[in-house]
């Protein structure tokens, strides 16, 4: 089963019993069936990368999409095992979905037993005029809608729900598409919002594992809701083309089938970069170059 776009809505059943039964089923599997492929590398992250601290107040940024659907139950259940005291709020922003979508993510939120706070924006009508690069600013506009209504809850950290894929992706593109080597961070500091820590608890769980979860519980969650297609052939939320994203999905596929390690060794090319064998790079808005120490 796949996520479905405003076209091919699946609703849920209404009777409460039934209801209940399917949000059981779908945390139980989270604990039980797929505790390994998915709780297993989604508190590996957190304690990796130091992402969730005593204290915090974490905006769970909601798209509508299996990955922060996922992300959503994933946090709920990691706050039951209370290492540590922090609060959550699941933020859902409205950039203008049609009226199909919006009800796809209410009805998936309620189901599945995640209280949302949805706000509104006309971030889709600003970028409708743009001629250029509109998935893009339409990215930083919906990352900083995020930032400042995350802000307002009282939250000193928003969430998103970019996965491993997402990551080996990107990184790849960086060389094939962009000419330079840099990765998807599993978190950053935010430049235009004092005091406030962008997240990525799902940087270490597997986009097939993650679409598993979603099959084996028969959920159907919004694939895209963009304005442009209400499909999802031109935009994603990070603002890359999907189909140059797709495009290097495809590659690595193809390059695994001689080589079953490509996936882990792309990503850990970021973690072993060797300075001393760089012709040059930047740190903190700075050129290098090797001939400066040589």
């Amino acid at each position: 089963m796949s996520e479905t776009s405003s076209d091919n809505i699946m609703t849920w059943p209404t009777d409460p019993a039934e209801i209940e039964e399917r949000r059981f089923r779908a945390e139980e599997s989270i604990r039980k069936k797929f505790h390994k492929q998915l709780f297993t590398p989604f508190a590996k992250a957190c304690k990796t990368y130091r992402l969730i601290s005593e204290g915090d107040h974490i905006a769970v940024c909601i798209s509508g999409g299996k990955d922060s659907m996922l992300m959503a139950k994933l946090f709920q259940e990691i706050k039951k095992h209370r290492q540590c005291n922090f609060e959550l709020s699941f933020l859902v922003m409205d950039p203008g979905y049609n009226a199909k979508n919006r009800e796809l993510i209410e009805y998936n939120a309620q189901n599945l037993g995640i209280p949302v706070t949805i706000f509104e924006s006309d971030i889709f009508d600003a970028v409708d005029t743009l001629d250029k690069n509109p998935c893009y600013i339409c990215a930083r506009m919906r990352r900083g809608y995020l930032y400042s209504n995350a802000k307002a809850l009282g939250c000193n950290k928003i969430a998103l729900g970019h996965h491993y894929d997402d990551v080996i992706e990107t990184i790849l593109m960086g060389m094939l598409q962009g000419a330079q080597i840099q990765t998807m961070m599993p978190k950053l500091h935010s430049t235009n919002f004092e005091g406030m820590e962008l997240i990525r608890p799902m940087y270490l769980v597997r986009e097939s594992d993650i679409c598993a979860w979603r099959d084996y519980n028969d959920l159907h969650f919004l694939q895209c809701a963009c304005h442009f297609t209400e499909t999802c052939e031109t935009c994603r939320e990070d603002g890359t083309s999907s189909s140059k994203r797709l495009e290097t999905k495809r590659l690595i596929a193809e390059l695994k089938k001689n080589n079953p390690f490509i996936e882990s060794n792309i990503f850990k090319s970021v973690e072993n970069v060797n300075l001393d064998t760089v012709i040059g790079y930047k740190k903190d808005g700075v050129r290098h170059h090797f001939l400066d120490e040589y």
